[in-house]
């Protein structure tokens, strides 16, 4: 049975705890034994590059260089790594190690909460299979991302809220090779209620159980 470790913790406005048991709940289903835990500690501790999966479901915080460190070389030696909305995106900031393997940092989201559409640009990918283009509610994330990324979604900004990001196309859920590891974001899952959205669920859920060592 695969292993899944998910952490969470830092600003409460994403609902970190609850998304945490969800995202438990999700990987459960898909056969995972899964640790839930709310001691950022772990991050120092061996246990982490024994699992199968890492979901930090953490907005901002602070790592310590070495737990950074160590965590890069988990997933160069096979750990996968996941997460949606600003976990991977806005987790330990600060850090450039943890940005390195993440792959993906927050940097805007214009007009906050608003309407905007989900293109599916992989629909044969195992990811996405079967999942049509998608209108969404929540944060439309402006993204800064890793060159090496498989972009499997997209969304494009009209530029009403800001005009600096007007026709820009921006992935919304992405994979990635790091060394022998998996790496999966998807943008998608401000608060804990957006886990009501079929499409929203299905893509995190399959994009974690891709990461997951095998």
């Amino acid at each position: 049975m695969r292993k899944a470790i998910i952490v969470w913790g830092g600003w409460s406005g994403h609902e970190p705890e609850e998304c945490a048991h969800i995202v438990g709940e999700l990987l459960q289903e898909d056969g995972f034994a899964v640790d839930v835990t709310g001691d950022l500690g772990i991050f120092g501790s061996s246990v982490i590059a024994k699992a199968d999966l890492l979901v930090p479901v953490i907005t901002g915080e602070t790592i310590e260089k070495a737990h950074a460190a160590a965590l890069v070389d988990a997933v160069r030696g096979g750990l996968g790594l996941g997460g949606h909305h600003g976990a991977l995106a806005t987790s330990f900031k600060e850090s450039a190690s943890f940005r390195y393997v993440s792959g993906v940092t927050w940097v805007a989201h214009p007009g906050n909460i608003i309407d905007f559409r989900v293109n599916v640009t992989r629909q044969h990918d195992p990811v996405m299979e079967g999942i049509p283009d998608f209108d969404y509610r929540s944060e439309q994330y402006y993204l800064h991302y890793d060159p090496s990324v498989e972009v499997l979604a997209t969304t494009s900004f009209s530029g009403e809220y800001d005009a600096a990001s007007r026709n820009v196309t921006m992935p919304v859920a992405f994979k990635r090779q790091f060394g022998l590891g998996r790496v999966f974001y998807s943008a998608l899952g401000h608060v804990a209620s957006e886990f009501e959205h079929p499409y929203m669920r299905l893509i995190l859920r399959r994009g974690l159980s891709w990461a997951a060592r095998s």
